[in-house]
């Protein structure tokens, strides 16, 4: 080999792909996504801001009374006086302990509820009528009888799990019986048992639905915790509201409030992760 062709042949290996190159289209298909996802979450800070604005020229200019709406530089000095003495973040954490155990516990007793009812077809069409009720009962008229029977702490928990495992048993039953048929019928006919459908079939195909329940889920725990706050709380958000509104300091109900989205978004996005880490680990088994 001449020098000449030596060179010719570096040239073209140095300039070779050493992995997959994406097209150009998908490239374009890449830059204008990630235009949107900007538009997107720029818009929703701007409106954020928008309001914001708008609530603390309301407030100065005495468009609204500021005694009964407090305004967001009076709530950010409430927020840094809290932070200060310490009582925002005790009082943060243990709403969100609270939560968080309700949270769990509703879940877990949603999906072994929904498996209950899935293996025992009889008992469902007995309880069916049982269940519909139960949760069309406005679940803050048991927080009088919670308290009574659980005492003041437990019965926290009593109706945060009230509130929130019936949103989860009614999801993740209906994603049972909407299982794809020919699947169960294929294990039926491969001499599968009823947990063998159960483990590769029906819990398999319902992983969005369970996630989707989780979701639902989380908004209600923290509505059940501060509801149950509000009956008999000694610490938590919902205790620091009912505090800042029998002593009429707005600026600490709103801190409250204002505390509890940021909770809110919080959880939403550890289960929006949850939800991804499980899809992938889900097409990664898929494709190995």
């Amino acid at each position: 080999m001449s020098m000449s062709e030596a060179k010719t042949v570096g040239d073209l290996a140095a300039a070779a792909p050493t992995g997959p190159v994406a097209s150009p289209a998908y490239r374009r298909w890449q830059r204008a996504q990630r235009r949107r996802r900007l538009i997107v979450v720029g818009s929703q800070l701007g409106l954020v801001a928008i309001l914001l604005v708008l609530w603390e020229i309301s407030a100065r200019m005495l468009w609204v009374n500021p005694l009964l709406t407090s305004y967001p530089s009076a709530v950010a000095r409430s927020m840094i006086t809290l932070f200060q003495d310490g009582l925002l973040l005790r009082h943060t954490w243990v709403t969100l302990m609270e939560t968080l155990t309700s949270f769990a516990a509703s879940t877990v007793l949603g999906v072994i509820l929904a498996i209950w009812l899935w293996l025992a077809p009889t008992v469902r069409r007995v309880l069916d009528p049982f269940l519909i009720v139960a949760n069309a009962v406005p679940k803050i008229a048991l927080v009088p009888i919670f308290y009574i029977w659980l005492g003041p702490a437990l019965s926290i928990y009593g109706i945060a799990i009230a509130v929130a495992v019936f949103i989860v048993l009614l999801m993740v039953y209906t994603g049972f019986e909407q299982t794809d048929k020919n699947k169960v019928k294929l294990i039926r006919a491969l001499g599968g048992s009823t947990w063998q459908v159960l483990q590769k079939v029906v819990l398999p195909a319902n992983r969005r639905v369970i996630i989707a329940a989780m979701k639902a889920n989380i908004g209600l725990s923290l509505v059940g915790v501060i509801v149950g706050e509000f009956q008999s709380a000694k610490a938590g958000l919902g205790y620091l509201i009912v505090y800042g509104s029998q002593i009429f300091q707005m600026d600490m109900v709103m801190s409250a409030v204002v505390i509890l989205g940021v909770i809110s978004l919080v959880l939403f996005v550890g289960i929006s992760s949850l939800e991804k880490w499980t899809n992938y680990a889900h097409f990664t088994e898929v494709e190995n």
